[in-house]
């Protein structure tokens, strides 16, 4: 199975968005606290959810289904950005995208362990490829990857997201992208809300720089990027969709350098190279041609969809 345009085009927004987060994360950090920059991006996010969710007349989820989207909010948000931003406290931007780029081997293995998918020989080859060119980036940050609690933290935090990931890809058949979205988001913030006292303080003596980073994390990486994400995930298989995030630490590695002066080193670029280059593989020659693609499940009338 080829990846289209289209999906090429989600992936591409999703993990651009993704990729600047981390940036965007440290920067606020100098003036927020790691749970108040993760509730205040997702109340932007919940905000402009609601917003579409009026304009486009998204239906209420099924009863049976509130738990697993309860699930989903507590994986894709709540534990995930709670575990990022206070493992973000001692890890560098670059170093943090290359650590949360070892989803895409959680996730290989969850899916063909959970969702049917088959990946060939040459898949496996190149995720290791991938996860090689990673190691490289990781070996070109000037303060290294220092096996710490905010390195245990991220490792946490991938395996969170690599779980999210499976588990949503079924219910894509049940739902669209913005609806699965929007309940995991609302879900995810009321989980968050755990974190309110204090954010109105800091908010008020913060300076506008730092708002205007989190306002950006609530729009475009948190509201935007999840949605284009899950529209994509509906469109192909869990364990080729994750592999995209091995480009992570390769653009956040360039933003950091423009936004935070963090100056990537020459074996970093070769790391990048070499992602690349995985990606392309595990895209092209990875997927078993009997694997269940994307498993059907019910759609709202009872009809198999994908």
């Amino acid at each position: 199975m080829r990846i289209d345009t289209r999906t090429i085009i989600a992936l591409g927004i999703a993990i651009l968005l993704w990729s600047s987060s981390f940036a965007a994360v440290r920067a606020g950090l100098q003036d927020f606290t790691p749970g108040h920059i993760a509730l205040f991006r997702f109340l932007i996010a919940s905000v402009l959810l609601a917003v579409s969710a009026v304009i486009t007349h998204i239906k209420l989820p099924r009863l049976k289904d509130i738990p697993v989207i309860f699930l989903l909010g507590f994986l894709g948000v709540f534990a995930f950005h709670t575990a990022q931003n206070y493992g973000e406290l001692t890890v560098t931007a670059g170093s943090a995208g290359m650590i949360i780029s070892s989803v895409p081997i959680f996730t290989a293995i969850l899916a063909t362990l959970f969702l049917g998918e088959k990946l060939k020989l040459w898949g496996w080859l190149s995720i290791f490829i991938s996860f090689l060119g990673v190691s490289l980036i990781a070996l070109g940050e000037k303060e290294g990857v220092n096996f710490d609690w905010g390195v245990i933290l991220l490792l946490l935090a991938a395996v969170a997201a690599a779980i999210y990931f499976v588990l949503q890809k079924p219910y894509l058949g049940k739902y669209s992208a913005l609806q699965l979205v929007t309940y995991m988001i609302w879900t995810g913030t009321l989980l968050l809300l755990i974190f309110t006292p204090g954010l109105i303080e800091d908010i008020r003596d913060a300076p506008i720089e730092a708002t205007v980073s989190i306002i950006y994390l609530g729009i475009f990486p948190s509201a935007v990027a999840y949605f284009t994400w899950s529209y994509a995930l509906s469109k192909a298989p869990a364990s080729i969709v994750a592999s995209f995030l091995y480009l992570q630490p390769v653009f956040a590695i360039v933003i950091a350098w423009i936004w935070l002066n963090e100056m990537p080193a020459p074996i970093a670029i070769i790391g990048g190279v070499i992602t690349i280059i995985g990606l392309f593989l595990v895209n092209k020659y990875g997927l078993s041609s009997d694997a269940s693609i994307l498993r059907k499940v019910p759609d709202q009338k009872g009809n198999e969809g994908c």
